[in-house]
């Protein structure tokens, strides 16, 4: 998988995505700065949400339109949108912005409307996100743009995470990553089911990443060391409360030690096929060895409680322990002597 000449895969780096969301607190020099701090960390890459509320929602106070519970409880979907959407008009500057930073920069589509603005912005690749995995009209259109998609599977049953990927394959050969995604704001670290990740990537044959929404790093550094390619966090650039989003968002210091131990996750990895460290070389003196524990003399037949299986490792490996035993010394030894066959004369 390629984006923006960045190739993503298990013998490359992970793909870190900084979902900037709604973190800009509604001023476009905040987003700006973030992109800006972002690219600092090491990130892959800076992710948006393109929408409006109303291409979202419908301005209503019926309470099919009012989120019942969790961390926007009592709100209306159209009040919830009208404070976290990042606006139209701020995203050529916020595209502009990111390459002069030199940071890859995308977003995830919620209509077809924000599919032609990115376009227009030369994407290179797209998001689609947990909740519009079902909008299957959606996704055709953004497959049919041909470009990477990443898509998340949060509160996706098996059929349609398989509907999903069928459709975007029928209308595309680019390439697919699935996010396996747990849709709960925040997430509880123990509700992760990171297996789903080795499911995701052995039913669909695709690239796997994790959407992560728990607070800290453990289901990402696991999601590494299970195959993952890329993770995606939400991010903010303080501590500060500045949108429906913050609560479960990594601040920039959080964010860099997000990038530098996924890194290292990756690293401990290692490659493919049984292989030592060469580290490991220089203790290999101290394994068993066997040794002479007593002097012997030239026609001495050795005895158990002649050789002893004792470290350092300059002497015949123990196994060699009961061949040895009712040879005849062809030579003197003194006590301390490495074991070695040379000196035995059958």
């Amino acid at each position: 998988m390629l984006v923006d000449d960045k190739k993503i895969s298990e013998i490359d780096k992970p793909y870190i995505i900084a979902e900037l969301s709604a973190n800009h607190g509604g001023n476009i020099e905040r987003a700006k700065k973030s992109i800006e701090m972002a690219a600092k960390t090491g990130v892959s890459a800076v992710k948006l949400q393109t929408y409006t509320p109303d291409t979202m929602t419908i301005k209503s106070n019926l309470p099919n339109f009012k989120v019942s519970d969790g961390l926007w409880a009592g709100r209306t979907l159209y009040d919830l949108y009208s404070e976290a959407y990042t606006p139209y008009e701020w995203h050529k500057e916020l595209f502009k912005h990111a390459h002069a930073h030199g940071i890859t920069i995308f977003s995830t589509p919620f209509d077809e409307s924000a599919v032609d603005l990115l376009e227009g912005l030369g994407t290179p690749a797209y998001k689609i996100a947990s909740f519009e995995i079902v909008d299957i009209p959606l996704l055709k259109y953004v497959a049919k743009k041909n470009k990477p998609i990443f898509m998340s599977t949060g509160m996706a049953s098996e059929a349609e995470i398989e509907y999903a990927v069928k459709t975007v394959r029928d209308e595309t050969k680019a390439d697919l990553l699935l996010f396996h995604c747990i849709s709960s704001y925040p997430a509880a670290t123990k509700d992760s089911n990171l297996n789903n990740l080795l499911w995701l990537k052995n039913k669909f044959d695709v690239l796997v990443g994790l959407s992560d929404h728990t607070t800290n790093n453990i289901a990402s550094l696991t999601a590494i060391g299970m195959g993952a390619v890329a993770i995606e966090k939400h991010f903010k650039i303080d501590d500060e409360d500045c949108g429906p989003d913050s609560s479960f968002s990594l601040n920039i210091q959080q964010l860099e030690k997000l990038v530098h131990e996924c890194n290292q996750a990756w690293l401990a990895k290692g490659s493919v096929g049984f292989s030592r460290a060469s580290a490991e070389k220089e203790n290999i003196i101290f394994r068993r060895s066997l040794y002479f524990v007593k002097s012997l003399k030239k026609g001495q037949v050795v005895s158990k409680g002649d050789i002893r299986r004792i470290r350092p490792g300059y002497g015949l490996e123990p196994k060699y322990f009961d061949d040895i035993i009712g040879k005849v010394m062809k030579c003197d030894v003194d006590r301390g002597d490495p074991v070695s066959l040379d000196v035995f004369s059958n």
